[in-house]
């Protein structure tokens, strides 16, 4: 059975378990199915990966509908399907066979199902359809899933933006189709306006899919208000096709590139990782800091992407098909501890019922499966050795030394700003889940629905734990992935398959002895704790009761950073005291670091549009004779028009 026989097995099981979820007698075993076909496309999707080889219709520019698979449609259906298998498995447990329950599970398939088509069409009328449909789903799904105001503000946000900005996106594979350049990057030619029209719409189009930084600013809206499951595949998947077009547009079909272009490219990289990360920092809701995150990642992933365009451009092919392996590498490490984070973020919503991080607490004591699993996440996003993270910030660190050895004064200048977002970002990420782990995972639970939280059912402790054992085994062996990455540059030739990284200059990375190394120490400091005599002690507290007001908060955690950051992030603080005789008897407190993209840009433009659409309005009378009207005006205009010459 070959790859591609595999794939559409797997996306006839999807479509079927998606008509399986809407009985309620066969809903779980419709998400079962689902699941099953998820899995088929995670192994065809490798196996056209490894194999580097291709079924299907090649790349057109004709509007006749083609698919295919090639290798890099290949890693991508991989990611699907294990990103997908696991949020399906989560969902048989996670979802009620309740009507909104089975309505969700069946537009999970849909879902599912359009990504797949975006992936495999090969002519621009396939992949712009299910480019929209792509959008549209999920929106139903978060509507399905929650119809109050706040829900339908954050879908407006999503749509509008994804729409309008995605406008990009179709001016990018129209040029494309015009010129005849979808799967052919000689026939346009290097530095040319088309060129360089093209990979700005695709920026614009592909950069506001992907969450890219200022054009972002639907994510943390959208992604926090989904079910678990599907923030899982949205965040997981759905960003990453957007940095599958992207590689297709500007490393396989518009040819090298100018170099001011690869520096823009590495400036929005910059500009959302740090500023994603610095975002996330100050949340206090579980599920928004992961979408904050989300943003920081994909910046990562940029800055690989940008790397690679401006050492192509300088003629250091061999680097440039490391940084777009990078790139690649942690496209595939976020999807798997990002839909890991945020399936953990959704057993703990479905257990305790809140996801503020200063109402939880202690919930490694109550759920340790799922904690566990979720802490090999919190540490993997955080770039530490040996998980996956850090082996794709670490490439990518190692791409971005070898810009400024390859140009000039400006592209060394462009390399290191590249590289101190990197390392900002790498440390407050790390400085973030210390956070999070401490106040989600460790102390008391401060609330009694936290104390009293069970374990989630089994099928939702295995997606997590399938996951997190994912996170480990590319930690400890990228290798074996990163050598078929390599292969996927156009220009690029084979790269020997190891278990650890080997780049040339650098020697090679051996992530497996770093694992043993960190698995010994812990067995010795868990030795020595077996040996040691705990006293109990009281905490001190300045001679105050400990109570649960006392314990650190996730303001007070990052206070420091804020003071630090005050002028740019601009918080906004409200101190009420209330006095009786002259004696203060309360004080309260509350504080918020504005988001100031949504708040100072967007939410301005979004009032004048409706303003301006609820006084375009008045045009629209209800009344035949009205339009009729309207009908005739128009028709004298353009006779006039024609008269005078204006039309040609």
């Amino acid at each position: 059975m070959s790859f591609a026989l595999l794939a559409l097995t797997g996306l006839v099981a999807v479509g079927a378990g998606g008509l399986l979820a809407i009985p309620r007698r066969s809903f779980p075993v419709g998400l079962a199915v689902q699941a099953a076909g998820c899995l088929l496309f995670a192994v065809g999707g490798f196996w056209a990966l490894v194999d580097d080889a291709t079924a299907g219709e090649p790349f057109t520019s004709a509007f006749t509908p083609r698919v295919g698979i090639d290798a890099l449609t290949g890693l991508f259906l991989g990611v699907l399907g294990v990103v997908g298998a696991a949020s399906l498995v989560y969902a048989t447990r996670y979802l009620a066979p309740s009507g909104k329950g089975r309505a969700i599970g069946a537009l999970t398939a849909l879902f599912v199902s359009v990504q797949v088509l975006v992936l495999v069409a090969r002519d621009p009328l396939t992949f712009l359809v299910a480019w929209e449909a792509m959008t549209l789903v999920p929106a139903a799904v978060i509507l399905v899933a929650r119809s109050d105001e706040p829900a339908r503000r954050a879908v407006f946000f999503y749509v509008a933006l994804t729409h309008l900005a995605g406008a990009g996106t179709w001016v990018a594979i129209l040029l494309l189709a015009r010129e005849g350049a979808v799967g052919d990057p000689s026939a346009i030619a290097s530095g040319s306006g088309v060129q360089v029209a093209i990979a700005l719409a695709a920026l614009v189009g592909m950069g506001a899919k992907a969450g890219l930084m200022p054009l972002h600013v639907w994510l943390p809206l959208a992604h926090p208000i989904a079910p678990a499951h599907v923030s899982a595949l949205m965040s997981g998947v759905m960003i990453k096709i957007a940095i599958y077009a992207l590689v297709r547009v500007l490393v396989e079909w518009l040819g090298v590139l100018p170099e001011w272009l690869a520096v823009l490219v590495l400036a929005l990289g910059a500009l959302s990782s740090v500023a994603g990360v610095v975002y996330a920092l100050f949340q206090h809701e579980l599920k928004r800091l992961l979408a904050f995150h989300s943003i920081e990642n994909v910046g990562i992933i940029v800055l690989g992407l940008g790397a690679c365009l401006l050492l192509r451009a300088r003629g250091a092919d061999a680097w440039a098909a490391f940084a777009l392996a990078a790139a690649l590498l942690h496209t595939v490490s976020h999807a798997l501890f990002k839909s890991l984070l945020f399936l953990g973020a959704g057993s703990y919503e479905k257990a305790v019922g809140s996801l503020e991080l200063d109402r939880l607490g202690g919930l490694v004591r109550r759920m340790p499966w799922t904690a566990g699993a979720f802490f090999v996440g919190a540490v993997a996003i955080a770039g530490l050795p040996p998980l996956n993270g850090f082996a794709s910030e670490w490439t990518t660190l190692q791409s971005l030394l070898r810009v400024p050895a390859y140009g000039g004064v400006a592209d060394g200048v462009a390399g290191a700003i590249a590289l101190a977002a990197l390392a900002a970002t790498a440390a407050l990420a790390a400085l973030c889940f210390v956070k999070v782990i401490g106040l989600v995972l460790l102390g008391p639970a401060r609330r009694e629905a936290v104390a009293q939280a069970e374990e989630a059912p089994g099928a939702m402790r295995a997606a997590v734990v399938a996951l997190a054992s994912a996170c480990v085994l590319l930690g400890i062996a990228p290798g074996l992935l990163f050598g078929s990455l390599v292969g996927l540059a156009p220009w690029s030739s084979d790269t020997p398959t190891t278990v650890g990284l080997d780049l040339p200059s650098t020697g090679d990375f051996r992530s497996g002895g770093v694992a043993l190394a960190l698995a010994a120490l812990v067995g010795a400091l868990a030795l020595l704790r077996r040996r040691r005599v705990a006293v109990a002690a009281p905490t001190w507290a300045c001679g105050q009761l400990v109570e649960r007001q006392l314990e650190w908060t996730s303001a007070g955690f990052t206070k420091p950073l804020r003071l630090m950051l005050e002028d740019i992030l601009r918080p906004e603080r409200q101190v009420v005291v209330r006095s009786e005789g002259g004696v203060v008897r309360e004080v309260a407190y509350e504080g918020r670091v504005p988001h100031h993209f949504e708040e100072r840009l967007y939410r301005p433009v979004t009032a004048l549009a409706m303003s301006g659409a609820h006084h375009a309005r008045r045009v629209q009378g209800g009344r035949l004779g009205v339009y009729v009207a309207y009908l005739l005006g128009l028709v004298l205009v353009v006779l006039t028009a024609a008269k005078l010459g204006i039309l040609g």
